[in-house]
């Protein structure tokens, strides 16, 4: 008898052998699937790669201007000063290509877990069986520890990418579904019935109404979702994840503290690089202006004044032609 058994035994308390059934579970599931598995891990790997190799193929300095002038498009000039800052900051440091693989990494798994997380959340809004039976799984994925996740995806994917990666959608998922869900619900009633009484189907109420007037609150799941992306990501370093979480994994094991503190600085630029960004999204959903549409704006105001002061002359000598013929 062991001693986890004894113990129990003199609790009174019959020894309930959940991790042996998991372990036999895993165990089926790599028997039976393991072609699936490593077609999934090898998919991932290659998207992330790829994504990677997007980002690091033009000069860096190319591709913070690139990024600061998304974060001034979307936000504001400050954003994007501050964006160019920070990036070059992480050029400086000499951990752009680190931080190039932790943003591929983030942005396959937020996309990943939005495109899991946002269909869920609307069937979760529509259907209280649905909700009820979802809201059981977002609290343990939520709330289990974060290392934990990634013992079950070494077993499955083995070391490397694909087990981060997919430990990161499973950490990031529950705020896409449950701001989704909370973002619809809070739809006003009686403007969902106006649509139901013009004849809309569910489908137009949905893309016409619920969704539109639910878009602040989804985007701040988006936003969620990203941040938590990023967290685990460096946690994924433990498993080989790569990137800076990699870099952080390094310098815990030789204790060099300069370059744990350049991983980590590098992982706030990004933090607060995404979350700026995505917030300045989410507020142009609020009715506010982007400089980019400003821009546009005003561009479309000047082509609309230099056409009417073109069309007035032209009325002018129209009507003195009108009138010598009269």
């Amino acid at each position: 008898m062991s001693t986890t058994y004894a113990q129990t035994a003199d609790s009174g308390v019959p020894r309930l052998p959940l991790g042996d059934w998991i372990d036999d579970g895993f165990d089926w599931l790599n028997d039976n699937f393991e072609a699936f598995f490593d077609a999934l891990g090898s998919g991932i790997r290659s998207s992330v790669s790829g994504l990677t190799d997007l980002l690091v193929a033009p000069p860096a300095l190319v591709l913070v201007a690139l990024l600061a002038l998304l974060a001034w498009a979307v936000g504001t000039w400050k954003i994007g000063l501050a964006a160019a800052v920070g990036l070059t900051l992480i050029i400086a440091m000499d951990q752009w290509d680190n931080a190039m693989a932790t943003l591929s990494l983030v942005l396959v798994a937020a996309g990943a877990a939005l495109v899991i997380g946002i269909p869920i959340g609307i069937l979760a809004a529509r259907s209280e069986r649905v909700s009820r039976a979802v809201r059981p799984a977002m609290d343990l994925m939520q709330t289990m520890p974060a290392f934990v996740w990634l013992v079950p995806v070494v077993t499955l994917f083995g070391i490397g990418v694909a087990p981060g990666l997919v430990a990161t959608v499973i950490f990031a998922l529950p705020p896409a579904v449950r701001l989704t869900e909370l973002g619809i619900r809070q739809v006003d009633a009686e403007v969902v019935e106006a649509g139901h009484a013009f004849g809309g189907t569910p489908r137009q109420i949905l893309r016409g109404i619920q969704l539109p007037l639910a878009m602040p609150t989804v985007m701040a799941g988006v936003n969620q979702v990203i941040m938590l992306a990023l967290s685990m990501a460096v946690i994924a370093g433990l498993v080989g994840g790569g990137g800076l979480g990699s870099e952080v994994v390094t310098s815990i094991s030789r204790l060099n503290l300069g370059l744990g503190f350049e991983a980590g600085l590098s992982v706030v630029v990004l933090a607060i690089y995404l979350d700026r960004v995505t917030a300045a999204l989410g507020r142009r959903r609020l009715g506010g202006k982007s400089k980019l549409r400003q821009l546009r704006d005003r561009s479309a105001a000047r082509r609309a004044a230099a056409t009417n002061s073109r069309d007035e002359p032209a009325t002018g000598q129209e009507a003195t032609k009108r009138g010598s013929n009269a």
